[in-house]
């Protein structure tokens, strides 16, 4: 897709802070330090739109981002950090759930996971919650430069395996440093926005 605008809205930890807009949205998930912020600059081609941070947790609320004029894309804060103070812990799982369950803009989650690493309980959860507010979602596997193509297969199944994931649950292997999956995740960002 070619961007031609992209920029910062709003930040918002509750609804009332949320834009007032009929844009749909996309919002993107996963632990903290996994790749989101990268991953969201890889798609629109930009260095610093969504702040990367060597510091995890560094996201602690809604970051909303209007792309083309069109349509936005949500940084959902990371999870999963123990250092993050325990009340901004605690306030993850209802900001978030309270997102899913009641964002009527919003049309596609894209949940990121390490490729290397085995799904978390929270990754668990939070796949468990898009599916019964029956949130569209793909799984976009990070960080996929760093295995060879057989250990990418090998780990591809064993995530789709232990996610229990359906033939309409997509995970696809994405690299911020090389671009892979870049290209499938905006058809498949592309046809979810055709439909909302």
């Amino acid at each position: 897709m070619k961007i031609t605008t992209a920029r910062f809205l709003t930040s918002g930890a509750s609804p009332r802070h949320y834009p007032d807009s009929a844009f749909p949205e996309v919002a993107f998930a996963g632990r903290s330090n996994v790749g989101k912020s990268s991953l969201i600059n890889t798609l629109v081609n930009r260095k610093k739109l969504a702040h990367t941070s060597a510091t995890p947790g560094k996201t602690q609320m809604l970051n909303f981002f209007l792309i083309n004029d069109t349509f936005v894309f949500v940084d959902l804060p990371g999870y999963g950090y123990a250092r993050v103070p325990l009340a901004v812990r605690q306030s993850w799982g209802p900001m978030v759930e309270t997102f899913l369950m009641e964002r009527k803009q919003l049309c596609l989650v894209v949940l990121i996971l390490d490729v290397r690493r085995d799904p978390s309980e929270q990754d668990r959860s939070l796949l468990e919650w898009l599916r019964f507010y029956r949130r569209f979602h793909i799984i976009a596997l990070s960080k996929a430069d760093k295995l060879s193509s057989s250990g990418k297969q090998r780990r591809v199944a064993e995530i789709r395996t232990a996610l229990a994931l359906g033939a309409d649950e997509p995970a696809v292997p994405f690299s911020a440093r090389t671009g892979e999956g870049k290209d499938v995740l905006w058809g498949m960002i592309r046809r979810t926005l055709a439909g909302a």
